[in-house]
């Protein structure tokens, strides 16, 4: 499909195509200026006559008589970027006057102080409220797009009157693509809770030890980043933050993750191995850092038992030095925490962490090695842990390598320091984690997150680490082992721009081996030359319902608006989603590096959590379904034994009837064992089970044994006779 028909498929009613770009009527504009394109002397000449007759084009026309110029197509452009900007702060206004409405009703009250609203009638108002900003993104996002596409078809058609970079930066620079509409978000967040009477749970620190804990992290393409918030925030409130201009949905953080030479911790975090350690110096919001929490993250396997652990404590920015040098007060602060209140076993317990800390900082030789930075929205019921949300985005990570560290008096980079591009490296997906916390011994989560996992928004990536990431992308001639997730197509652009194509796997742009044949040794799919796992039905888009997951009922706000992105090529056979740069839309607030395709290979991975029990199950029914058809087999040949002695021609018949079977059984168990030994090694999502074999095996036995009971009866019905 062409962008032109793609778009007109998707204009909103409600908008009418007079307020959409003019992409066909820009298109044309370019077509007839590469049609009368004048010549090479025209081109370059420099001086022009005034009485001498005006000069033809490339195919002899009089370039006095074309009507259409480039200032055509220039002002066309510009008359329908003003056109959008006004429409687009038109609407985010009329929004905001909708929900000052809304907040206006939960306001209202009868003389008891009893409030007086229709909890229907309020729901409703905020669901359109939340549909009519979603169709308001996907009309930013589609015309978005389309001026980055005629832009460029513009240069590609016209180089010599190339104009891209100037009004893409143009563009970048407007109120409608630089607004901060994250108020819409908090209030919304605000008239849901209202809703839902959340009642602050009382703080419990005893309760916490009999819930069982469960995380999971996923990757949201950025144009479903505001669909996903509204999902959860219809059923969790916004943990709102402190900024400058009021209250946001999300907070600036940052996170620098320590290491030494030989990135030990790096590898004990990517190879997962039992009480691999990761720790971190993070602070919030924008400039420089004032309390610091030092985190120290343990990981342990869930299976085995052991749940992973995460511990900290906060100190000044000017002893983070202290602290890094093991020069750190502790008899002194563990005193001054006894004297203001705080309980003996707690100061221990401080004191404990903190030792193990700075011993292990020196002990190991640690050093700032990777700077991860994020906007962060946390949704929470405060003091509830049951379920917690957090989704980053705007995600880059930074190189801390490469500048003296004055003893650790310098342990991050300064903002006004310029970086190198194998330096910095921005994630072109948000990453959304879910932290369940369920009592009872399940860990089965509400109908509104399975909902939520399975829309199709969400791209689950087992064990994903932002700190494994940005080392593997910015320190690749350090690394000894990648993670399985750097070879997805949807990264490899990202990857390119911070100059680690080596560890990609794509000969067709002349990049490195990947890190699949690198690094095989780590490969959670097998050791295959070719990797399937980003070809396998349901690890990519190419089955749609498989790797959506489309099961259930999806959450209302979830299915409300499609985004309307579907696959085309334009007019020069440019397909539209393999193009990269027409997923550079970073920093848009609404667009940022999107992925339109639905039915090529594009889509991030989607992962299901492979546990080694899971192997160990395979294993089991393997030697299950051997047993059944060794004793069916021994079964055969006793009673072909014995009838044999005794002359029985039936038992003979009926013997060998068996003894297929049996070896039917043991067949059957070994293909079944290496093909889904198979897919969960390659971890598609999907079935796993067979439901045909087993009912035409157990059908087959039944049909025999039915035949054996009918000739032993007819067999006793004569000798009654006689």
């Amino acid at each position: 499909m062409k962008y032109g028909e793609h778009l007109k498929a998707n204009i909103a009613p409600e908008y009418g195509e007079e307020n959409y770009l003019h992409y066909e009527r820009l298109d044309q504009i370019i077509t007839q200026l590469t049609e009368t394109k004048p010549s090479r002397a025209v081109e370059t000449s420099r001086v022009v006559s005034m009485t001498a007759p005006p000069q033809t084009n490339a195919q002899g026309l009089d370039t006095s008589k074309i009507n259409i110029t480039e200032e055509d197509f220039l002002k066309l452009l510009e008359s329908d970027m003003q056109k959008v900007e006004v429409f687009t702060l038109s609407q985010v206004t009329d929004l905001r006057h909708k929900i000052l409405g809304t907040e206006a009703l939960l306001k209202q009250t009868d003389g008891k102080g009893d409030p007086t609203w229709d909890p229907i009638v309020l729901e409703e108002n905020a669901d359109e409220i939340a549909e009519d900003f979603l169709r308001l993104e996907k009309y930013v996002n589609i015309n978005f797009m389309g001026f980055h596409k005629i832009l460029k078809k513009h240069d590609k058609r016209l180089p010599n009157l190339a104009c891209k970079e100037f009004y893409v930066n143009r563009l970048h620079a407007q109120a409608w693509v630089r607004g901060d509409y994250s108020d819409v978000v908090v209030r919304l967040s605000n008239i849901y809770a209202a809703l839902r009477n959340d009642n602050q749970a009382e703080e419990n620190q005893d309760a916490s030890q009999s819930f069982l804990r469960s995380t999971t992290k996923y990757w949201v393409k950025t144009e479903d980043v505001s669909r996903v918030k509204y999902a959860i925030l219809r059923h969790l409130p916004v943990f709102l933050q402190k900024t400058s201009t009021g209250e946001s949905d999300s907070q600036f953080t940052n996170s620098v993750y320590l290491d030494n030479d030989q990135l030990e911790l790096y590898h004990g975090r990517l190879d997962k191995t039992p009480g691999a350690i990761a720790l971190r110096l993070r602070w919030y919001g924008p400039g420089d850092p004032k309390l610091v929490f030092f985190e120290r993250k343990t990981h342990n396997e869930t299976w085995t038992g052991d749940v992973s652990v995460k511990e900290r404590f906060t100190v000044d920015e000017s002893e983070v030095q202290q602290v890094l040098t093991n020069t750190y007060p502790i008899a002194e602060k563990k005193q001054a925490m006894l004297e203001s209140g705080t309980s003996q076993k707690e100061a221990d317990e401080w004191e404990t962490l903190v030792r193990e800390i700075t011993q292990v900082i020196v002990s190991k030789q640690l050093v700032p090695t990777m700077r991860t930075q994020c906007m962060r929205t946390a949704f929470q019921i405060p003091f509830d842990a049951t379920v917690r949300v957090s989704l980053d985005t705007n995600l880059c990570m930074i190189s801390e390598r490469g500048y003296e560290l004055e003893d650790m008096k310098v342990w991050h980079r300064d903002s006004s320091w310029v970086l190198e591009p194998n330096e910095i490296h921005r994630f072109p997906h948000a990453v959304l984690e879910i932290k369940l916390e369920l009592g009872g011994g399940s860990l089965t989560p509400p109908k509104w997150v399975t909902d939520l996992q399975n829309s199709g928004f969400l791209y689950e990536c087992h064990k994903y680490s932002k700190f494994v990431h940005g080392c593997a992308v910015l320190l690749p001639e350090d690394v000894r082992a990648v993670p399985y997730w750097i070879d997805d197509v949807s990264l490899r652009q990202s990857i390119v721009d911070s100059q680690a194509q080596r560890i990609l796997a794509d000969a067709t742009v002349g990049v490195g081996p990947g890190a699949n044949q690198v690094y095989n040794h780590l490969l959670p799919f097998g050791t295959t030359v070719n990797d399937r796992s980003l070809t396998a039905v349901g690890r990519t888009n190419a089955d749609r319902n498989a790797s959506k997951g489309l099961v259930g009922d999806k959450a209302p706000l979830l299915g409300a608006i499609t985004t309307g992105a579907n696959f085309y090529a334009d007019e020069d056979g440019d397909d539209y989603g393999e193009d990269e740069e027409d997923i550079s839309c970073w920093p848009f607030p609404f667009c940022s590096r999107q992925n339109y395709v639905l039915d090529g290979p594009l889509a991030p991975t989607s992962i299901q959590k492979i546990e080694p029990k899971v192997f160990f199950a395979n294993e089991r029914t393997f030697l299950h379904w051997l047993h059944h058809g060794v004793i069916l087999s021994t079964i055969a040949s006793g009673i072909l034994s014995f009838s044999h002695e005794t002359g029985a021609g039936w038992g003979q018949w009926y013997a060998l009837a068996l003894l297929p079977i049996s070896l039917s059984f043991c067949v059957y168990a070994v293909h079944i064992f290496l093909w889904r030994a198979d897919r969960i090694k390659t971890r598609i999502p999907g079935r796993w089970d067979d439901p045909w074999g087993p009912l035409m095996l157990g059908s087959t036995v039944a049909i025999v044994l039915f035949c054996n009971f009918i000739v032993k009866l007819v067999a006793i019905s004569k000798m009654d006779l006689m």
